[in-house]
């Protein structure tokens, strides 16, 4: 039955507001396809069902509607907050999505006696002088090097600075002035910290005018080492402020160029900030077929603003209809008057287009890697006999060291590269140490166990790294959950285990295939096979990381702190205590014969 969008509107009101699309399907009837917002809901919904020059992607979206939902707003701003709200619960399939869930790094000044420099991301808790946001956590790693080179402010953790006895290596390659130990005063201290403040404001030329003052007395009182330690800070301050600064620019600024080109949009961020330019982050919204570049901008503000830090100033590559409403909102959110501006010039207008251009470059680099990925899915469907293209391709590997702390991991990749989102990894527990076998099993089990009960996505591809054991645990598991319809193949190591020599396993094929080393389908199971490697190490290593922390007594049942303690102290340590004899621990307060042969047996 289609949608009687006569009737609807009839009954429309005026007001700005949020409408929601569900789809016309009887198994999905409550899947919102789209959800928009509006100053006036009436002439907005009318715009979608005039029978003349529609847009494609409308056109798609009306022939699947069964029926509109709308929440009248006070506000076009509110209408605005509650869309964000409706698209990032539900996702749906006709709207532009922002796929960029990290927060973005700042600077952090603490507010101790001798305030500490550090990186922080997330709620801004802590006591201090947040500066930021950095688009990337290697540019805050490179300006604080920068502050710590000119300023020498301490880096180290708190608990390190109470407990110092003498000065560390910072110290000793001229990074930081020691206040832990005393080598610098309070107020020398503080001095270097407002510095620091001035250069994180983007005021460096007041940095330098100072340091010119105190080398000219520092010449003329004939300290010459000074002046001339002076005359080299200057030197480094004046090489990193013309790198980093916008001429004749001051204040807040965010640069949001926009390029849009063969179904792949990608929006470049220059963040600028006290006149100071800290990076740039390309970011790919995931868009449906048919939007223009104004709507996927308006969505793209919104989604990315609600999350994160507002400038005063916001320079677009496209006018944008929405602009009041959207600096009016950003306004009200960050308690400071927000500009939109599109038409530029000057310094301003060679910012904008340095941005279209990065943007363009990452769209084509994005571009050619999406090309080669196709091509090798397309090889890799001939290479096995597949009768579709494969979409999502699964990799699972295992690590442990001699049997201790074994972790498997699960890595998937589409036409797009990775989805890291959906990785997993599975902590081993219950089999004989260094059984792979089992260990594969379970991982597997675990897995596809969970996926069949949620009725979950399924790969056209397994990929298993190991061999003739390890895939017909493959086999096991997915006959025995009816998945026959998953191509399983083994990555095995190839003689004396060279890289680019390794065999491909393909039970469904009844045969083994050895591919050339450049051969782009081998590429393609080599960096998926990798991938799952280094995220199955990196799970065991902090996985053994945090067994070997735990000590084997804490696993002694009646052992306690108190008595842990005292048995360390009198042995001199765990090697001291695995040493010594039953009746030798029976001569610590508190340990009875019985317990000492249960720590005994535990030892050894």
């Amino acid at each position: 039955m289609s949608f009687d969008s006569k009737t609807f509107l009839k009954n429309t009101p005026s007001n700005p507001g949020v409408y929601r699309m569900f789809l016309a399907h009887e198994e999905k009837a409550d899947e919102i396809i789209y959800v928009g917002k509006a100053k006036n809901l009436k002439n907005r919904l009318s715009s979608y069902f005039r029978s003349n020059n529609q847009a494609i992607k409308t056109q798609r979206l009306v022939a699947q509607i069964s029926h509109i939902e709308i929440t009248v707003t006070n506000t076009e701003s509110e209408a605005l907050i509650l869309e964000h709200n409706l698209i990032k619960e539900f996702k749906p399939r006709y709207n532009v999505l922002l796929r960029d869930d990290k927060s973005y790094p700042y600077i952090l000044l603490s507010g101790h006696d001798f305030p500490r420099l550090s990186s922080h991301r997330g709620a801004q808790k802590k006591k201090g002088e947040y500066f930021g946001p950095y688009p990337s956590s290697g540019a805050v790693r490179q300006t604080n090097h920068i502050l710590q080179k000119l300023f020498k402010i301490r880096p180290c953790e708190d608990s390190d600075f109470a407990n110092r006895s003498r000065p560390c290596l910072q110290y000793q390659i001229k990074r930081c002035k020691a206040p832990c130990v005393g080598e610098v005063s309070q107020a020398e201290y503080a001095h270097d910290i407002r510095h620091v403040r001035l250069f994180l404001q983007g005021k460096s030329e007041q940095i330098i005018n100072e340091w010119v003052s105190a080398m000219d007395v520092a010449a003329n009182e004939l300290e010459y080492e000074k002046a001339a330690e002076l005359r080299d800070q200057i030197s480094a301050l004046r090489h990193v402020s013309q790198k980093q600064s916008v001429a004749g620019e001051k204040g807040d600024v965010d640069i949001i160029a926009c390029y849009y080109e063969a179904g792949i949009a990608v929006i470049e961020v220059f963040f600028i900030r006290a006149g100071r330019i800290l990076g740039n982050k390309s970011l790919s919204p995931k868009i449906p077929d048919g939007t223009d570049e104004q709507e996927l901008l308006s969505a793209f503000l919104v989604q990315f603003y609600l999350k994160h830090e507002i400038p005063a100033e916001i320079i677009t590559t496209s006018k944008l209809d929405d602009a009041a409403a959207l600096s009016q909102l950003f306004a009200e959110k960050s308690q400071h008057k927000v500009s939109l501006l599109h038409s530029v010039r000057k310094e301003r207008l060679r910012w904008l287009e340095l941005a279209k251009e990065n943007a363009k470059q990452s769209h084509q680099r994005m571009l050619a890697s999406r090309q080669g990925v196709m091509k090798r899915l397309n090889l890799l469907q001939e290479l096995f006999e597949l009768d579709k293209l494969p979409e999502r391709i699964e990799c699972f590997d295992i690590s442990h060291t001699m049997g201790e702390a074994t972790v498997a991991s699960c890595v998937v990749f589409n036409h797009e590269g990775p989805l890291k989102a959906d990785y997993r990894r599975f902590n081993i527990k219950n089999i004989t140490p260094g059984d792979d076998y089992a260990a594969m099993h379970q991982a597997l089990e675990r897995r596809y166990q969970r996926l069949v009960k949620e009725d979950a996505v399924l790969p056209d591809v397994l990929l298993i790294d190991g061999g003739k054991g390890q895939v017909t645990q493959a086999q096991e598991v997915l006959a025995t959950l009816s998945l026959d319809s998953i191509c399983i193949v083994g990555v095995s190591k190839g003689p004396d285990r060279v890289v680019g020599e390794e065999t491909l396993i393909v039970p469904h094929m009844s045969t083994e295939l050895n591919l050339a080393s450049d051969h782009p389908a081998f590429h393609l199971i080599q960096q998926v096979r990798d991938e799952a490697h280094r995220f199955a190490v990196a799970g065991h290593r902090a996985q053994r990381g945090k067994q070997r922390k735990r000590s084997v007594l804490e696993d002694i049942e009646g052992l306690g702190p108190k008595r842990r303690q005292a048995l360390l102290k009198a042995f001199g340590g765990l090697q001291g205590l695995q040493r010594s004899s039953v009746e030798e621990m029976t001569k610590v307060s508190g340990i009875s014969k019985k317990m000492a042969q249960l720590i005994y047996a535990e030892l050894h």
